[in-house]
């Protein structure tokens, strides 16, 4: 069994990206299990919460999440052409703690995003390579999910309703869930 962690990085109720999401949980290929780590609850990063407090119990919950799983699916909104600030927030706390390399070193992470527009979120997906070497996770470059003018792919609630659509999201987790198999490709 392939677990994976997945997070939306839209708060929203109606997100394009949380739909994404539950698209890919209703995609997963057999022998994966797909688990969501939550952004609700992680405050902004201040380094003075951090040594006054600790880590907020949502930031333990999402690194335990991450740690526990053998990859990471992020699924990213596109804001202003980059990614967004509140899934930034949350990997950077998730960063926190001196235990960065044994939540995110070698880990497998894809990357996948819905926009109602045209390019399907592929400025905020590439924003996240440097980011994700970082932290020494291993982005996984087989494919890409880029779903564009997603407005028009969902239901009103939120249910993917494009056969072509569903395909690729298939075929991305496929892809994702052999290379998490492989060993991200050690």
């Amino acid at each position: 069994m392939i677990r994976i962690a997945a997070i939306s990085g839209s708060l929203r109720k109606a997100s394009l990206n949380t739909s994404l999401l539950r698209a890919c949980i209703a995609n997963a290929p057999e022998g994966t299990e797909i688990s969501v780590g939550s952004l609700r609850g992680i405050p902004l990063y201040d380094g003075d919460l951090e040594t006054a407090e600790g880590l907020p119990p949502a930031v333990v919950a999402l690194k335990t999440l991450i740690r526990e799983t053998d990859g990471l699916l992020i699924v990213t909104p596109e804001y202003n052409n980059s990614m967004p600030g509140v899934l930034k927030n949350a990997i950077d706390w998730a960063s926190r703690g001196g235990d960065m390399k044994a939540v995110f070193g070698g880990k497998p992470v894809a990357v996948a995003g819905a926009s109602p527009g045209g390019f399907g979120t592929v400025l905020s997906q590439t924003a996240w390579l440097p980011v994700l070497k970082t932290l020494g996770a291993v982005q996984w470059s087989g494919a890409k999910l880029l779903v564009s003018r997603a407005d028009t792919l969902f239901d009103a609630a939120g249910k993917l309703t494009d056969e072509k659509t569903k395909e690729n999201v298939q075929a991305f987790l496929a892809g994702f869930a052999d290379f998490v198999r492989a060993g991200a490709g050690k």
